[in-house]
């Protein structure tokens, strides 16, 4: 009798991890693919309107107008994907996607930890590969994503990873990309609750501020010429800033703060720098092209920030920029940053709205984003040689009324478009058909 009930236990146990476990990651590619005859937005701007897109062992080894190439298809598995559309998988920077799966339970939530300084904090070992979350991304397009730490005056080191793996050993692409450093804010409002008036008003202790960051800077550099008898873990951390391995993540709103941390950075040697947020960014955009800083631009579904904005300041930010030659990508941080993440390509369809182009629009959320985190060699177009991270949509990806993707691949592997949502939807739309 006691054998029966741990037998019945163990099956019991079984079943209710079958439940919650993470979809079976896709094998790697075994049979040359070939997706004819589709409209191919290769995300450098170009379009390919009746395109042949070729990829073996993961990698493009064909990307071609349909009509000019004479290929043998026979042996390929043929994707016929006429009147659909093909584009590079997008890519969310500036995520906390695998790091809080539920707000409300503490033990979900590895995005910050406590301090001021954590350069050396990795936010990569604690990426959940078996996130629902995450999953959740594939079905809209969003393939890869920059894992990023939250809090502090330097939150941490981030990673890029793609979004279909075992664990994060598996998911890595790009492993300690960067640096992340919140600039302190020049002006901040009252404490309301401490019968403060709520409004904006100079903070004080900016410029010591802005001195810490200096003495942090002098101290990982002086701290590298000398003889590391005692090993300083966020000092050796920081050292990629200054010999280019790293890029400095700066995640600054304001006019003056966005001076102050182009100047400052360049004054002190960091080799790479991007700013983060920059909704001020497009006032001193010649600021930014002059010293070659791109800009993650805030959530573009944003009411304005100042009373005397224009009603329609984030949507056009975008076109701002572009327009005086910065290199634009989108992020989407913010209240209910990882759902929104999702949303990532219809943010880039509101830019449409606002001036710029659909292959503009495309370009910051594909190629432009990855130039930005520095995986243009490997993500981010449709060119020969670069990874077969892409998909199928059967209309515009921009639009969130035709974006319904048929096939998507990362690394040439076929992803399975089931999420946790859509096995909802397929539930309840059964149900409702039950009472009809």
């Amino acid at each position: 009798m006691k054998t029966n009930y741990i037998t019945l236990l163990l099956v019991a146990l079984l079943s209710i991890s079958t439940v919650v476990a993470q979809q079976t990651p896709a094998k790697a590619q075994s049979k040359t693919i070939a997706i004819t005859n589709a409209t191919a937005h290769l995300g450098n701007g170009q379009v390919i309107e009746k395109s042949l897109i070729v990829f073996e062992n993961g990698k493009l080894t064909n990307v071609a107008d349909m009509s000019m190439a004479k290929m043998d298809l026979g042996g390929m598995e043929v994707i016929n994907a006429e009147g659909k559309h093909v584009y590079p998988g997008f890519i969310v920077p500036n995520s906390t996607l695998g790091l809080v799966e539920i707000g409300a339970v503490r033990a979900t939530d590895d995005d910050s930890e406590i301090g001021s300084w954590n350069p050396h904090i990795r936010s990569l070992i604690a990426y959940n590969a078996e996130s629902k979350i995450v999953e959740s991304m594939r079905p809209n397009g969003v393939l890869l994503g920059q894992i990023t730490p939250r809090g502090g005056r330097v939150s941490g080191t981030s990673s890029i990873v793609q979004f279909d793996a075992w664990n994060w050993e598996d998911a890595a692409i790009k492993v300690d990309d960067g640096i992340h450093m919140n600039w302190p804010n020049s002006f901040s409002r009252g404490r309301w609750w401490l019968g403060e008036d709520p409004g904006w008003k100079v903070n004080k202790n900016y410029d010591g501020q802005v001195s810490e960051i200096k003495d942090f800077f002098y101290n990982t550099k002086a701290y590298m010429k000398g003889n590391k008898a005692t090993k300083h873990l966020p000092y050796e951390a920081t050292h990629g800033l200054f010999d280019g391995t790293k890029t400095l993540y700066v995640h600054v709103d304001d006019e003056k703060g966005i001076i102050d941390a182009v100047n400052v950075c360049i004054t002190h040697g960091v080799q790479r720098m991007v700013i983060v947020g920059g909704y001020e960014a497009h006032k001193v955009s010649d600021l930014l092209k002059k010293n070659n800083v791109s800009v993650l631009l805030q959530r573009v579904h944003s009411r304005p920030s100042n009373t005397d904005d224009d009603y329609d300041m984030p949507f056009k930010l975008a076109k701002l920029l572009v327009d005086k030659g910065v290199t634009v990508g989108l992020e989407s941080s913010g209240q209910m940053e990882r759902m929104n993440s999702r949303n990532l390509p219809f943010y880039a369809g509101t830019t449409v709205a606002y001036g710029l182009s659909k292959e503009q629009a495309l370009q910051l959320i594909t190629g432009n984003t990855a130039k930005i985190l520095g995986i243009d060699d490997q993500y981010g177009t449709l060119e020969i040689g670069k990874s077969a991270t892409l998909f199928i949509s059967e209309g515009d990806a921009l639009d969130m009324r035709t974006n319904n993707l048929s096939h998507a691949f990362i690394d040439g592997r076929q992803l399975s478009l089931e999420t946790h949502q859509t096995e909802l939807w397929k539930r309840y739309s059964e149900k409702l058909k039950t009472q009809d």
